[in-house]
């Protein structure tokens, strides 16, 4: 939701930036995520998944990811599940690197956060 009224200026800021995916890198460094792949899904999420979505799971749950480069919030539910399982199907490191290149960029820019 762009302009949030729950959110502060310093949390609208914080979250523009994605300062507040920095902890998420303690779970690469434990091996529980990896740099790139279909953000985390939440159990009661995953519960009403159809059963083509749940190729999301197929990989591990990444920091940033292909959708996340391709819109972020900007993006319909549909077309985060099919980047997502675009992703999945064709995984490369040639895309991983492609995608944090993105990453980097996304972030400076501040593209579709909010």
């Amino acid at each position: 939701m762009k302009r949030d009224p729950r959110i502060t200026r310093v949390g609208a800021f914080i979250r523009r930036y994605s300062i507040d995916e920095l902890p998420q890198l303690f779970n690469v460094l434990r091996g529980q995520m990896s740099l790139v792949g279909p953000r985390p899904a939440l159990e009661g999420e995953v519960a009403q998944y159809q059963p083509q979505v749940l190729r999301r799971l197929d990989v591990r749950p990444g920091l940033t990811g292909l959708w996340q480069v391709s819109g972020r919030s900007d993006l319909s539910w549909e077309d985060a599940v099919r980047l997502d399982l675009y992703y999945v199907d064709n995984w490369s490191m040639f895309q991983d690197l492609t995608i944090l290149t993105r990453t980097a960029k996304a972030v400076i820019g501040s593209d579709g956060a909010y």
